[in-house]
């Protein structure tokens, strides 16, 4: 499953200051749909949205899906996080949340290097 954590790391080195939200969702289902997942929001694959804001209320406005075009910019908050869902057989998702500065984008906390690795 080391292609989750891929997909997350390419949703993060997609969200750039003024970019749309959706540019984290379409960069983190390339990685899914080349590793033979999808295509789009179909199973097995990830079903939903890539990741969605964060703040006083656990899922809020701000959401990392196609055709979201509010653009990106500092003091928002969001999850990213990648979900393959294959019915039947199991689920994996990995859930990080990041928040944009002026100079880019940041993680609350640094993500574990591998699905199968603990933090150090």
């Amino acid at each position: 499953m080391e292609f989750s954590k891929k997909a997350q790391d390419a949703g993060f080195a997609a969200a750039k200051l003024g970019d749309p939200c959706e540019n984290v969702d379409i960069a983190v289902r390339q990685v899914l749909t080349d590793a033979g997942f999808g295509p789009g929001y179909k199973v097995p694959g990830c079903p939903h949205r890539t990741g969605h804001g964060i703040g006083m209320d656990t899922h809020e406005w701000g959401n990392m899906v196609l055709d979201n075009k509010e653009p990106l910019k500092p003091g928002m908050c969001f999850s990213i996080e990648p979900t393959i869902s294959i019915y039947g057989e199991f689920g994996v998702r990995t859930e990080d949340c990041a928040y944009m500065t002026e100079e880019g984008i940041k993680w609350f906390t640094q993500p574990s290097p591998s699905i199968d690795k603990t933090f150090a």
